[in-house]
């Protein structure tokens, strides 16, 4: 009776944390608190309710630039008509609510259960907390409530974990990634094939329904090096040394408009395809899946595809913060310390936006060394994750295979025995 009781406190003291977090996220999205530097709810209260007026017309907003998104986040964005009690905003910024809710309760739930840990409810408490309001103000948190959802039903339910990946797919196409993991043979026909009929399905759905559903891949191919990025560290610097380029909002963000800045960005894709190249080199070689690979890989994979792109906005963090409290609710992941360097980003990305975004646009001293120091860390997480994974999956079950049986070694000569001697 003594563990049950046990369970029963830490459950208890996630919600309380939970709660009191929550709260003072909700506060600050309605106003009641004001969060220090520019107001984070303007995409929702702007953006947001602009292609919802189009959408609700039934197409997609065909004139906008900054619609960059697939087809089925039109649904996200069409949310708050669930409410027709509420305002636009305050209907979005609740069922951002209700998202957040239900990953903390799978993250509850599955910890509970043996080979599980309450750890990654305990990363998606405090992980949201860490990024502020923004997680309220995008809807970046119901497509990662769709991510957790697949990576803990994949182990027994690949077919689930494939039908939700595909629509997550549809929502912002990283959860696509998920499916890295997936076992070989069964598992991956099952998951690869139930995401492929399910992003097939509703594609067409919304091809003959809506103009416009693939519009998002030409604006998408027009976007720079945002200034919050890996490569955008390169001029940063520049400029305090005569580079003549410029700082614009473009394509829907703050972006390094120049000389060198098409390199750059070619040089980001580049690093994507090589982090594409390491993940199938990986999964040709990986001899043994634990019950956590599935969860542990697609950590990887979106790690290595956040710190490459060319845009790491801060609600790229939600998406590590969930996968790694997935990876967190599995007593065998070897993730725990990429996941804690995630959630020291995440801090520092709240620091960097929305605190003191204006010292990163103005590529001052502060803005340049909160910059390096959360795109460090994610460099740093990928790597350090890269390796766990790597040697619980490829090299330990390798050297496993090499070393003899014990009853081998029995039966071997010593070397301080007759027949070892010359």
């Amino acid at each position: 009776m003594k563990y049950p009781k046990r369970g029963v406190v830490r459950v208890a003291r996630i919600l309380t944390v939970w709660v009191l977090t929550r709260t003072m996220l909700l506060l600050c999205v309605l106003k009641v608190l004001t969060a220090p530097g520019p107001d984070v709810t303007s995409d929702v209260a702007v953006i947001y309710q602009g292609w919802y007026e189009v959408l609700r017309t039934g197409t997609f907003p065909l004139d906008d630039v900054t619609w960059q998104y697939p087809p089925a986040a039109a649904l996200a964005v069409l949310s708050p008509a669930l409410l027709p009690f509420m305002d636009y905003t305050s209907a979005f910024f609740v069922l951002a609510l209700l998202a957040d809710t239900l990953v903390c309760g799978l993250l509850l739930y599955a910890g509970r259960r043996p080979g599980k840990s309450l750890r990654g409810a305990w990363v998606w408490v405090v992980g949201v907390a860490l990024l502020g309001p923004t997680v309220y103000a995008r809807y970046d948190v119901m497509v990662t409530a769709v991510a957790v959802a697949a990576l803990l039903a994949g182990a027994r339910h690949p077919r689930t974990m494939g039908a939700l990946a595909g629509f997550g797919a549809l929502l912002k196409v990283w959860p696509a990634l998920l499916l890295v993991g997936a076992p070989r043979a069964r598992a991956t026909r099952s998951s690869w094939g139930a995401a492929l009929a399910t992003a097939v399905g509703l594609s067409l759905a919304f091809l003959v329904t809506m103009p416009g559903a693939l519009a998002f891949l030409t604006f998408q191919r027009e976007r720079g090096t945002e200034v919050e990025s890996l490569g955008a560290l390169v001029f940063h610097v520049a400029r305090h040394f005569g580079w003549q380029g410029d700082v614009q909002l473009n394509y829907g963000s703050v972006e390094f408009l120049g000389p060198y800045v098409p390199l750059v960005s070619t040089v980001a894709q580049g690093l994507s395809v090589a982090a594409f190249c390491w993940l199938l080199v990986w999964r040709l070689r990986a001899r043994v899946w634990s019950a956590s690979t599935v969860a542990d890989a697609a950590f990887v994979a979106v790690l290595l595809f956040t710190t490459t792109s060319r845009v790491i906005s801060p609600q790229y963090l939600l998406w590590l913060v969930g996968i790694a409290a997935v990876c967190m609710a599995f007593r065998a992941s070897r993730m725990e310390l990429p996941a804690r360097l995630v959630l020291a980003a995440t801090f520092v990305t709240f620091l960097e936006f929305p605190v003191w975004f204006s010292h990163v646009v103005a590529s001052d001293p502060l803005g340049i060394a909160l910059l390096l120091v959360r795109n460090g860390l994610l460099v740093a997480a990928a790597l350090l994750a890269c390796r766990n994974l790597w040697r619980q999956t490829v090299s330990e079950p390798r050297t496993r295979e090499r070393a003899p049986a014990p009853e081998e070694v029995s039966r071997a000569p010593r070397a301080d025995t007759y027949a070892s001697a010359p």
